[in-house]
Formats: structure tokens, C-alpha cells, sequence
């Protein structure tokens, strides 16, 4: 004989508890496993679901490791093509002289040797010596092939060969915003390769970099740019080079700003030096005067806020072909403002010879068109 228990009567409470999980899990079905697993498989999909899943796919979503990751990938792509620079110049003071070694950086272009940087980092050309410091450790001299103090860019040669080269990107298509990638020699090689980022905060900035010249068409970044990182490279997010660091401003409330030279501004004068040897640019062949420092000079006043006043025109010269004469002031060549002697001489790198410009030239107090053919380099 056994004893049978008596059926348990179940309180209200109990049924309102499975009721509950039962809801829950049917929410967890409906809202996750069935969009992921079941519906578009087992089961037709909702139009809702559709609907948003096409909004989901139109997102771009950014998550704190994205910009790490890019500025990671960026510097591993062209670490190994960035060199430091090292220099001895020779500095006079009074009756003596002195030696005084420099640093910067530069960025190898070429597999055979050619290597980008800035004019100043090599003493404008005057450096009593110079080597180079690669990412292995090799050291090897260097010397000047090309440089120009206005365009603050040189191109250094070593002889190597089979150099890891970095790749160019292009200037020309930059935005306000986009990533900017800084690497560089900071205070020396003590701090070797150091990376930095930022964006680009503007683009066509003008610097002063003393009392008669001007540095134009400059990208800017907030990039930590510091001295040493001059002749690095300023680099893109595919990893390109887009332009050579080359001033800093440090401004008295806050951090500094950064700026690089175009890589665009130098690609004619890579192409010019690794294929020729050199780079020449065509020239007009005159001499001249800004507006306003001959205004100062003479006490007198021009019909002409900016431009350049023709002194002298050159024999048998591009000038004299075209029939400009002394006394005309050219204010604009292809509709580009003129301003200054060394911002005519930027404009003329990005003409070959055979080339025509138009040139606005005020002669008498009235403006007329010239037409210059670019017949002769120098």
C-alpha cells in the first residue's frame, strides 16, 4: 500500500510568473532570432523589417578603434620610406666660423636613391655634409641634386638602391577633415619616426616666414608638427604622401599649427630631377620690382594696389618676344593675382617650355591682356 499525494492546486501568482517568461522569450524571438535566423530563411519577412534593415545598411558606423586602426595601418605603410637627416653647416659670426649640425627628415621617392625634403634642412644647398639615417640602421651620405629656398624643397641623392619608396597620393583633392598622418624626426633622432595625427584643418594657407617671404598654397593640420619633423612627410589615410611638413606656428594660447608644402608642387620637379638629373623652370626674363616696395622707395603712387613693376627687359628674352616694356606693372598671369617676385617665380614651376600664359598688365594706367610664350628655361 502507497500513498498517493493529492494533486497540488496552483495559485494565481504561478500562472501570472510563466506568463511572463513566455512573454519575454517571445520578445526575445520576434526582436532578435527571428530578423537574424528565421525571417528571409524559414519564414517570409516582415516589409518592416526590410524597410529597416535597408536604413541599417545606409550607416556608416564609426567606432573608437577606427581612427587607431588608420592611423596604425597608415604608419606601418610608409614607415620604412621616412629618413632622418643629418647635417653640418657652416655658419659665420663675427670674423669666425662655426660648424652647427642640424636634423630633419625626408621621404624616399625613388628606389634609387632620390629622397624629398626641405630646403632648409639642407642649409638652402650649403650643407657641408650630409647623411642619412635609414629605418634598418644603414647611414649613407648624401648630396644636393636640387633644392630652391623660395619653394622650401630639396632633393637629396644617395647611392642605394632597391629603397622602400613611398607613394604619392594627390594634393589637389583634399577636403577639410580628412585624416592627416604626421611622421617625423621631433627634437632630434632621438625621437626617431614619430608618428602623429590629426586632420586637415585648411587648405590654401598663407605663412610669413620673415619680412620678405611669403610660403602659399600650404595645407594645414593639427598634426604635432615640431622641429626635426621638417622634410617629413604629411600622409593621407590610404598611406600617400600628400605634402612635406615644413613650418610651424606656435600660437601663445593654445597648440600650434601645422603646415606641409603640397606634394603636387613637387611631383614636375621629382619627375625633372630622377629623369634629367636637374629641374629647370622656364623664367620671363625681366628684372622687377614688387608695387608697394617701389611705391615706398620712390614716394610715388602706382595705378595698382599689387603686382610687379618691370625695371628691365632681358635681350632676345620670353619678356622682350611678347613686348612688354619697362614701367608695365603685371598684376595677374592666367587670371592669378600677382603679389610678389617669389610668388611669380612658385607660379612659373608648373610651366614647360613651349607653354603660353596670358598675362594682365597695366600699361599707361590701362589694363590689357599679353600673351608670353615660355621659349627659354634657366
Amino acid at each position: 500500500m502507497y500513498y498517493e499525494r493529492p494533486p497540488k492546486r496552483r495559485s494565481k501568482f504561478s500562472y501570472f510568473v510563466v506568463a511572463l517568461i513566455a512573454a519575454i522569450v517571445g520578445g526575445i524571438v520576434s526582436a532578435y532570432i527571428a530578423p537574424v535566423y528565421l525571417y528571409g530563411k524559414l519564414i517570409p519577412m516582415p516589409d518592416i523589417y526590410k524597410e529597416n534593415m535597408s536604413n541599417v545598411e545606409k550607416q556608416i558606423n564609426i567606432t573608437p578603434n577606427s581612427d587607431i586602426s588608420s592611423v596604425s595601418a597608415v604608419a606601418k605603410k610608409a614607415m620604412s620610406s621616412v629618413v632622418g637627416i643629418t647635417t653640418i653647416q657652416v655658419q659665420r659670426k663675427f670674423i669666425w666660423e662655426e660648424e652647427v649640425e642640424g636634423v630633419g627628415s625626408g621621404i624616399v621617392i625613388n628606389p634609387n636613391g632620390y629622397i624629398l625634403t626641405n630646403s632648409h634642412v639642407v642649409g638652402d644647398g650649403k650643407a657641408k655634409r650630409i647623411s642619412v639615417l635609414f629605418e634598418n640602421g644603414d647611414k649613407m651620405p648624401g648630396k644636393v641634386l636640387w633644392n630652391d629656398a623660395v619653394l622650401d624643397l630639396a632633393i637629396v641623392k644617395v647611392e642605394a638602391t632597391q629603397l622602400p619608396t613611398a607613394e604619392l597620393g594627390d594634393s589637389d583633392s583634399l577636403e577639410v577633415g580628412q585624416l592627416a598622418v604626421a611622421i617625423g624626426n621631433p627634437l632630434g633622432l632621438d625621437f626617431q619616426r614619430t608618428v602623429t595625427s590629426g586632420v586637415i584643418s585648411g587648405l590654401n594657407r598663407s605663412v610669413r616666414v620673415d619680412q620678405y617671404n611669403v610660403i602659399e598654397n600650404l595645407i594645414q593640420t593639427d598634426a604635432s608638427i615640431n622641429p626635426g619633423n621638417s622634410g617629413g612627410p604629411l600622409l593621407n589615410n590610404k598611406g600617400e604622401v600628400i605634402g612635406i611638413n615644413t613650418v610651424k606656428i606656435r600660437s601663445q594660447v593654445g597648440e600650434g599649427l601645422g603646415f606641409a608644402i603640397p606634394i603636387n608642387v613637387a611631383k614636375p620637379i621629382i619627375d625633372g630631377v630622377v629623369k634629367q638629373g636637374d629641374f629647370k623652370t622656364v623664367y620671363m626674363g625681366f628684372t622687377g620690382i614688387e608695387v608697394e616696395k617701389y611705391e615706398m622707395k620712390y614716394g610715388v603712387e602706382l595705378n595698382a594696389d599689387k603686382g610687379i613693376i618691370i625695371d628691365e627687359i632681358l635681350p632676345n628674352s620670353p619678356a622682350e618676344k611678347a613686348g612688354l616694356k619697362p614701367g608695365d606693372i603685371i598684376i595677374k598671369i592666367d587670371n592669378q593675382e600677382i603679389e610678389s617676385m617669389n610668388q611669380l617665380k612658385k607660379i612659373l614651376y608648373k610651366y614647360k617650355k613651349g607653354d603660353r600664359a596670358t598675362l594682365a598688365v597695366i600699361r599707361n594706367n590701362k589694363e590689357m591682356a599679353v600673351e608670353i610664350i615660355f621659349s627659354d628655361v634657366k
